[in-house]
């Protein structure tokens, strides 16, 4: 049941579908390192959610934390106005050699965002507990709801639009009865033997969802969807930016850095 309010309007109308594919998104809820005694720092704080413009920054002395895109673009363009900048780790301390310390004025979270679904009600079928959004089946299927109930766009770290296509191809051929699921048990089992990947690796809960293995789990998805997977140029494309963002190259956003990843 599906039910919804017109903009403006008081009625609360409602209708019966015979599916729901959950596809909110996951960066509107800012999701902030857990730094004990934060809140009785008198400096500024903001996630890279509200970052704008660098101008604020000027002459002050930065500590952002986090080490993904937000934070390596944000660095880069408040850069040529603060004073100094230092990145953090996700419990928000600086480490120095010889031990010193930093007086920061603006601590900016570069911390991601959390998984919230206010709209979605299923008894407590599916939870979201540490950023992990589950019991879910490959990141899709809700395990006692599914097909009825699905996800598109959970995972991160990936090619993001062509996994979405791919996920909602796979969906479709479920829905239509082309594809059938496995059993609510043999997908319980997957479920867990990922939880138990991730803590052999030590992975912490939160980054459930970075999936482990993004080129195979994306040529499986293209598999029960009956497609192509996804062209390797387009994978040596992510690739190589990942690498210059890692390195901290400029300009891997430019046509012609592109170009040479082609090359």
């Amino acid at each position: 049941v599906v039910e919804w309010r017109r903009e403006g309007g008081v009625k609360l109308e409602e209708e019966v579908f015979d599916a729901v594919v959950v596809c909110n998104g996951h960066i509107t809820v800012p999701r902030l390192a857990h730094i004990p005694g934060i809140e009785k720092w008198p400096g500024k704080k903001m996630h890279s959610h509200n970052y704008r413009v660098p101008e604020p920054f000027e002459d002050q002395v930065v500590v952002v934390i986090g080490n993904g895109a937000s934070a390596y673009d944000i660095s880069r363009d408040i850069s040529t106005v603060a004073k100094e900048i230092y990145t953090a780790k996700e419990d928000g301390t600086v480490e120095f050699q010889d031990g010193s310390s930093v007086q920061a004025s603006i601590i900016l979270h570069c911390t991601g965002y959390k998984y919230e679904f206010p709209f979605l009600k299923t008894n407590g079928i599916v939870t979201v507990d540490d950023n992990r959004v589950g019991p879910i089946y490959k990141h899709v299927f809700p395990l006692q709801l599914a097909p009825r109930l699905s996800f598109v766009g959970l995972p991160q770290k990936v090619i993001i639009f062509g996994m979405m296509e791919l996920q909602s191809k796979w969906i479709a051929r479920v829905l239509s009865g082309k594809v059938c699921l496995p059993s609510e048990e043999e997908m319980m089992a997957d479920v867990e033997e990922y939880y138990e990947e991730m803590t052999a690796l030590k992975r912490p809960k939160h980054l459930t969802h970075y999936v482990l293995g993004s080129e195979e789990y994306l040529e499986w998805i293209a598999g029960q969807a009956g497609v192509s997977p996804i062209e390797e140029w387009k994978w040596m494309i992510y690739k190589e930016t990942i690498n210059r963002i890692r390195n901290q190259e400029d300009g891997f956003r430019d046509d012609e850095c592109l170009l040479s990843m082609l090359k």
